[in-house]
């Protein structure tokens, strides 16, 4: 397995169109913003996407290590967002995998911290996350926030 951050990837027009195929529209979404030049406005600077493949170099799964999420709140990031796990490739724990990358890159730039905003419950605390509290995001939804230690 390999994981490619597409920043700096050498397949960054095969990577945005796995986006853009994606079936989960936050995918799309993403794609979007790369194509619009809005990652910066929308994620904050230095977002990074990450990419896991497999020997084939399918993408099995992606996720995001960005400044800003769904969460408008400037004290709390870096944020994990944007988990995705490709159907043919659930089950086995692959997003852990991308995870556990973006806290050691968040690490590594100097943060002791990293937050993620999700609806779903029970499925991150398998991984460390720490629930804080809820919030209503910038879609107006109620979001859980949750935090690891770097």
């Amino acid at each position: 397995m390999d994981i490619v951050e597409f920043f700096d990837s050498e397949e960054k027009e095969r990577l945005l169109q796995v986006l853009e195929q994606c079936p989960w529209s936050a995918g799309k979404f993403l794609a979007r913003n790369i194509q619009n030049g809005t990652i910066e406005e929308n994620l904050g600077p230095n977002s990074k996407i990450f990419f896991l493949m497999n020997k084939e170099k399918e993408v099995m799964a992606f996720l995001t290590l960005t400044q800003k999420d769904c969460i408008e709140d400037p004290k709390l990031f870096p944020w994990i967002g944007f988990v995705y796990t490709s159907e043919n490739f659930r089950g086995n724990r692959y997003s852990q995998v991308l995870i556990k990358h973006a806290i050691s890159v968040a690490k590594a730039e100097g943060f002791h911290k990293v937050y993620l905003a999700t609806d779903h419950v029970g499925l991150y605390e398998k991984y460390g996350f720490v629930y804080m509290e809820n919030r209503m995001d910038v879609w107006n939804e109620d979001s859980r926030i949750y935090y690891i230690q770097c």
